[in-house]
């Protein structure tokens, strides 16, 4: 069957490169941020690999499908975040000389309470991103090999555990850049495939209709029109919030090399998601179900094309789907695994040993969530993720690294406000069990709350850090200087 030999290969390959990985892997550094060595390219690659999730081709293309052309907000959003990451963040946070987020809030603040909210954040963060990466592999080998659900979420979670656990980012950056062309290759070449089996068909076969992409967000007046500029701030902003993004940046050798590694990632991610619209388009062309639209890339192949070459596609999208689940899940297992070492482990446990202790709790943690939690929806979870992230680590990083005046009581206050509005939006729909938007306003205030929780969030900041203004840290000049510094001219005063 070729979904079960695509599985397997994908495994197989990614154990392979990780446990390689333990041959080059010997200091916490390699462990944590490969000894700040990556070069752009490679770089550039490994966040593509990590950044394309579940949510980025299962997710959006099911969501063009039941909802229409107005769900392009979703990978506009994700890709536009990296031009905010650019201009704001890339640079600086590389000079900052941190680790971790907490690393970076705690340097820049001189504050150990700062650094154990930011400590929490990244870890709840980092689980509500893995549930959905779970979710997702459970619907792949379902769909693909008729597996149980619980299948797929415990294939990932060990893998991942072994490759993260026995090479670190050094071998996981390997890893995730094979992932990315790996997705690529697996959903550009079926894509094409039936893009001309669609031309031939059209003539007398399906066909989609302008109808057939009506924009529901937009038809749904006030509240459609909260839900997008709310969808839209919170992917644009939600970048750079995300640990398991911030913490690649880390591994460039300096801050010019991570502004050129971000300027490839946006031609990276831009080049990918021109695909997840293809499917979407030929799922209404063909007639697909929209109460399957999460598994629409994988049923697609066999809906268009019966027979071995549909069986062949299917494969391949197979493969790149659990490609993703993989990638993603070991990058965010990497970012949580971090924080807990350096904040738990390490303090009871040699460094090497309470990095795979924590590894260990970062995978197990949120893959007993998903096996518990009903389902929900793929994009809809990575959507809420985002809006946590982009009302906490958003406002802390552009403040920490643009105005002196930010206190450890402005960004503590902040992170709370932010993170307790965007918490419970994460809460109410978890207990909700709902995929989609409810009919009234408090439905879609919370269920999308980027659009309050980041004003809160920022002018809590602000007007918290102007009332503490004389607990600023004396040092906060001298560490701004350093992030805005360019290397060259550290090197010529050397």
């Amino acid at each position: 069957m070729p979904g079960l030999v695509a599985v397997v290969l994908v495994s197989l390959a990614t154990l392979a490169i990780g446990t390689w990985g333990l041959r080059v892997s010997r200091t916490t550094s390699d462990f944590f941020v490969a000894s700040r060595t990556v070069r752009p390219g490679l770089n550039a690659s490994a966040i593509g690999g990590e950044y394309l999730s579940a949510a980025s081709f299962l997710g959006v293309a099911g969501l063009l499908l039941t909802f229409g052309a107005d769900m392009l907000w979703y990978p506009i959003g994700w890709t536009a975040g990296y031009l905010v990451l650019l201009v704001l963040v890339a640079a600086p946070l590389r000079r900052s000389g941190a680790y971790t987020l907490p690393d970076f809030a705690e340097a820049r603040l001189d504050s150990r309470r700062v650094r154990h909210v930011c400590s929490v954040l990244v870890v709840a963060i980092g689980w509500l991103y893995l549930l959905p990466q779970f979710e997702g592999a459970g619907l792949t080998l379902a769909a693909a090999l008729d597996a149980p659900r619980w299948v797929g979420p415990v294939v990932v979670g060990l893998v991942v555990l072994v490759s993260v656990g026995s090479g670190g980012m050094r071998s996981i950056t390997f890893v995730q850049a094979f992932q990315y062309w790996l997705k690529l290759t697996a959903l550009l070449v079926p894509a094409a495939v039936l893009l001309v089996v669609w031309a031939g068909d059209r003539v007398s076969g399906p066909s989609a209709t302008a109808a057939d992409w009506s924009v529901p967000l937009a038809d749904g007046g006030a509240q459609g029109l909260y839900t997008t500029y709310s969808l839209v701030l919170a992917t644009f902003l939600g970048t750079m919030g995300l640990p398991h993004v911030v913490v690649r940046f880390y591994t460039n050798p300096d801050g010019r090399a991570a502004r050129r590694t971000t300027l490839a990632v946006l031609a990276l991610l831009g080049v990918f998601y021109l695909l997840p619209p293809v499917y979407a388009a030929l799922g209404r062309a063909y007639g697909a179900e929209p109460t399957a639209s999460d598994s629409l890339v994988l049923e697609l192949p066999r809906l268009v094309v019966p027979g071995l070459l549909g069986d062949v596609l299917t494969g391949m999208v197979t493969a790149g789907a659990f490609a993703a689940f993989l990638s993603t899940s070991s990058g965010l297992a990497i970012a949580v695994s971090g924080v807990l070492t350096q904040d738990v482990t390490s303090k009871r446990l040699p460094d090497l040993t309470a990095f795979r202790v924590a590894t260990a709790v970062a995978v197990v943690v949120p893959l007993t969530a998903a096996l518990l939690l009903p389902d929900f929806g793929v994009a809809r979870a990575v959507g809420l993720a985002f809006a946590v992230a982009a009302s906490t680590f958003c406002p802390l990083l552009v403040l920490g690294i643009w105005w002196r005046g930010l206190t450890a009581a402005g960004a503590v206050a902040g992170l709370l406000v932010g993170g307790a509005g965007s918490v419970a939006a994460v809460g109410w729909t978890l207990a909700d069990g709902s995929s989609g938007w409810g009919d009234g306003w408090v439905d879609v205030v919370v269920g999308q709350p980027a659009a309050w929780s980041v004003p809160l969030a920022l002018a809590a900041m602000v007007l918290v850090s102007l009332a503490t203004a004389a607990s600023a840290p004396a040092h906060a000049l001298r560490f701004m200087v350093r992030l805005h510094t360019p290397e060259t001219v550290d090197l010529d005063r050397s």
